[in-house]
């Protein structure tokens, strides 16, 4: 299971509804934060969200809307006193910018709180075993931007009409077929695995991609998500002007969903020069199941 809490669904221009992008991932009792946009700090308080076990920050890239909340997050989880160590992932360019900036700030490797920093490279990001984290890349204004990939495995489950059938009681029996591995019975009979086992089940996909110019070559990470968060930051009206600044319209997105067969399209990134009313018309025009992100808002996968 993933929860999404949207602290920040803004364009480059916040809004009084609206604030910098940020985005709260939870899963397997582990949080990460998606960007980190000025004002995130206050938008965990305000969710409810809070400061407790944030140790991770993706990045999907170096414009500042996106990351200018990390001196006063780091600030704040200074004078908290947090002993965790935080982790930024991000493009080199991304991480160069951001070392550069607390730098500025503090002086170099003197920030308020302990942080390493990850380069990513396309594949694997973390295993954290109940579910991984991959990235790929993504064009955006000629950043080093990258897309994440969260995946829970889909598990199987033991099948209670096949136990009582085959008379396996309650108990470590169960609890070693349940792990994998054949048991013998009490009276000598060996149980395997497959007969009890159902089919695989309960596996989930989330793809979250920060700004974007083009969808091109971003459907094999996307396809069959269950859930896709993406920009739209523009009309199709204005599709001239989305490509001078490199982000995507809704009518784009909306195709790209339902070519990739996700399950539901969520998007983000929204600019105030149009009414959410207008944007999810033109998506939903294409792809039926979208919603468009308000901060504050929470979804469950």
């Amino acid at each position: 299971m993933f929860a999404l809490t949207f602290l920040g669904t803004s364009a480059s221009v916040p809004s009084a509804e609206r604030n910098h992008p940020a985005l709260l991932v939870e899963a397997a009792g582990k949080r990460v934060l998606i960007d980190c946009g000025e004002g995130t700090q206050r938008q965990l308080l305000r969710s409810g969200a809070g400061f407790r076990r944030l140790d991770r920050i993706l990045l999907t890239h170096a414009h500042l809307d996106h990351v200018l909340g990390i001196p006063g997050l780091f600030s704040t989880l200074g004078l908290r006193q947090t002993s965790d160590a935080m982790t930024i992932h991000g493009g080199q360019g991304t991480l160069d910018m951001v070392i550069r900036m607390l730098a500025g700030l503090w002086g170099a490797g003197r920030a308020p709180i302990a942080v390493e920093f990850a380069p990513l490279t396309a594949g694997q990001v973390i295993d954290a075993g109940e579910f991984t984290i991959d990235c790929f890349p993504v064009r955006h204004r000629d950043t080093d931007s990258f897309g994440f990939v969260f995946r829970s495995p889909a598990r199987r489950h033991l099948q209670p009409d096949r136990l009582a059938a085959l008379g396996v009681p309650d108990g470590p029996l169960r609890g070693g077929l349940a792990e994998g591995r054949p048991v013998v019975t009490a009276d000598g009979r060996t149980i395997d695995p497959e007969d009890v086992l159902g089919p695989p089940s309960g596996g989930k996909k989330l793809v979250v991609i920060g700004d974007t110019e083009t969808t091109e070559g971003l459907s094999d990470d996307v396809a069959s998500a269950d859930v896709l968060v993406i920009e739209a930051t523009f009309l199709d009206r204005d599709a001239s002007t989305a490509r001078a600044y490199g982000h995507l319209t809704a009518a784009e997105a909306a195709a790209f969903a339902a070519a990739a067969n996700v399950g539901q399209l969520v998007l983000t990134h929204q600019s105030g020069r149009y009414e959410d009313d207008e944007v999810l018309a033109e998506a939903a025009g294409i792809f039926p199941n979208t919603r468009i992100a308000a901060d504050f808002d929470r979804i469950v996968i």
